[in-house]
């Protein structure tokens, strides 16, 4: 089960491989007792007569209380309490702390080829996290095969399954940070105490705040059909080689608790589309152009016909490529980058290096990444300030998928400027410290079954002196003009690697454009964010983006002053030996679609 499960679905959940992992070695377990030969005790705060502690009082009251009626929350619940009271075996400490999360995962995905459906399959899963801290707020387990324990819980509300398989993986979750303290111990005496250490864990308030669980609900007999009718438009298209389309339905129930007293339940969804075409040029160079579309909301999705004129565009332009001149070897000048290009550069060289993530043990850094010794100095033109706002559900009436109101910890989402006018401000950070940032700011980001790290939720590049892309695009023209250039260059799109798909150059003479293709960018770094951006546009653009934490990013055009273009260095692939299939079948081979 679990491992069909994975393998469905591999593109949501990163890492997901910890989730069949091999067994551990039997061991004894930490709590003598199973839910199941337990006598029954109520999750409520008071003392068992057996036990030396239980659980804060007020909240786990109030938590009870707000649980009924939901099976799965009152599990939770009701193993917390159990778990806190009596988890303790010889020579190991009794845990500080103990948290659950369970995603509740509803997923539809359905892929179509040259007009015929390839797959078409949904699949529901509960995943179970566990985290088990022994030690304290300052120095404790968090380490190694000591960082949770995940699981499949069942779906069908059995309070004594889904609690079994709960104190399964706390008892596992137990023991093995209780191996991972002691390692922890020993890997620190190979360095000098530092005076001025980082806790190893924030203490955070608690939080309630139970929102309604959400339901998938897809038209999957329509949706296969679009996929059919888009991906059968290749053979209007001759000399595109290959066209598929995907759609992926995600539904995602998060249920969170742990013994600070913190209980969430939030649901979510997320749509997307995507279309992946691709042709050789005459000299064997491939050519490729995979849009896609990702919304929080499914009536923001393509119609059927928006989608089928969407990928006509598509599979012009990817024709256009197959005879579009290669890029010169060298360029050294302008480069405007539309909204959407803009959104993958600020997505890799500046969403990637604002998170705060605590370095490997021993290690004195503040963090990791770029800007990992940037604090307080400019790495951004004066004219730009980034700010994450994960409380913003919508940006110009486009929903984000990128914004939760509580983070994968437990901790509420809060609104952080990480670079002000150019200078980095802040770091966005979970519950894991780093030096001068003590507390969580509420970026503690997770897929579903892996451990939470710091992450971006809505990243929203903003200026102070914002230009219209005529003006942009004039402005370009103009230095190219000044510097005796026959032309700029304009990126639409943005491949893996930050590689152009659709780039074009745009001549000073008459302002005609031209497309090109087998460009590189060979210095588009931190360094170039820093000194060679001279404007933005005011023409930012929504980028719901996947992952196992799904992201959203919004910047406008952006205009460098001197980018470096030159000729991609790879090799070109040989050119089929044989013509493709006829496009219409012989009679003795033609049949009927079958039908839903």
């Amino acid at each position: 089960m679990k491992k069909t499960y994975l393998a469905l679905l591999s593109g949501t959940l990163f890492f997901a491989g910890q989730i069949v992992g091999i067994p551990a070695p039997a061991r004894g377990h930490a709590v003598s007792d199973s839910p199941a030969t337990e006598t029954a005790r109520p999750a409520t705060a008071g003392k068992p007569a057996d036990a030396g502690r239980a659980l804060n009082s007020s909240a786990m009251t109030a938590a009870v209380a707000a649980a009924k009626g939901d099976a799965l929350l009152e599990a939770l619940l009701t193993e917390l309490s159990r778990s806190y009271t009596h988890l303790k075996m010889d020579q190991v400490q009794a845990p500080y702390y103990i948290e659950y999360r369970v995603n509740d995962v509803d997923d539809y995905s359905a892929e179509a080829a040259f007009g015929a459906l390839v797959q078409s399959q949904r699949v529901h899963v509960r995943i179970l996290r566990v985290v088990v801290r022994i030690g304290d707020y300052k120095q404790d387990s968090y380490f190694s095969q000591g960082i949770g324990e995940t699981n499949i819980l069942p779906l069908d509300n059995d309070p004594i399954a889904l609690r079994h398989q709960i104190w399964t993986a706390t008892d596992e979750a137990y023991k093995s940070a209780g191996e991972a303290y002691a390692e922890k111990q020993a890997a620190l005496k190979q360095f000098s105490a530092d005076p001025n250490a980082v806790d190893d864990f924030a203490k955070e308030p608690e939080v309630i705040a139970l929102e309604p669980v959400t339901a998938l609900k897809v038209d999957q007999k329509e949706w296969k059909k679009t996929l059919e009718d888009v991906t059968e438009l290749y053979k209007q298209y001759p000399d595109v080689q290959s066209l598929t389309a995907s759609a992926r339905f995600t539904g995602v129930n998060e249920y969170f608790v742990n013994s600070e007293g913190t209980v969430t339940r939030d649901g979510r969804a997320t749509y997307s589309v995507q279309l992946n075409s691709a042709a050789q040029a005459d000299d064997g160079m491939r050519v490729t152009r995979n849009p896609a579309w990702m919304v929080a909301r499914e009536e923001e999705l393509p119609s059927h016909d928006q989608l089928m004129n969407d990928a006509k565009k598509t599979l012009e332009t990817v024709v256009a490529l197959r005879v579009a001149p290669i890029v010169e070897e060298e360029y050294r000048g302008p480069v405007l980058f539309a909204p959407d290009a803009a959104d993958d550069i600020v997505a890799s060289l500046i969403g990637q290096n604002v998170v705060g993530r605590k370095p490997q043990l021993g290690k004195p850094n503040r963090t990791t990444g770029s800007f990992a010794s940037s604090y307080k100095t400019r790495v951004l033109p004066n004219f730009l300030t980034v700010v994450d706002d994960p409380t913003l559900k919508e940006f110009h009436g486009k929903s984000t998928v990128g914004s939760y109101d509580v983070d994968s910890e437990g901790v509420k989402a809060q609104r952080v400027t990480v670079i002000d006018n150019g200078t980095l401000s802040n770091y966005l950070v979970g519950r894991q410290p780093i030096r001068d940032f003590t507390t969580s700011n509420g970026h503690g980001r997770a897929a579903p079954g892996v451990f939470p790290s710091a992450g971006i939720g809505v990243l929203v590049v903003n200026t102070t002196d914002a230009l219209r892309p005529a003006a942009l695009r004039q402005r370009a023209l103009q230095i190219v003009a000044d510097q005796g250039l026959p032309y700029a260059y304009r990126v639409d799109t943005l491949g893996p690697g930050n590689t152009p798909r659709l780039l074009y150059r745009v001549y000073a003479k008459d302002g005609h454009e031209e497309l090109v293709r087998g460009a590189v960018f060979s210095e588009l770094d931190v360094r170039a964010m820093r000194s060679d951006l001279i404007a933005a546009g005011d023409d930012p653009l929504v980028s719901n983006r996947s992952g196992g934490a799904p992201t959203t990013i919004i910047s406008p055009s952006l205009l460098f002053g001197e980018l470096e273009v030159k000729r991609a260095d790879t090799s070109k692939d040989k050119l089929p030996e044989y013509p493709a299939p006829p496009l219409v079948a012989s009679t003795s081979a033609t049949h009927d679609k079958g039908s839903d």
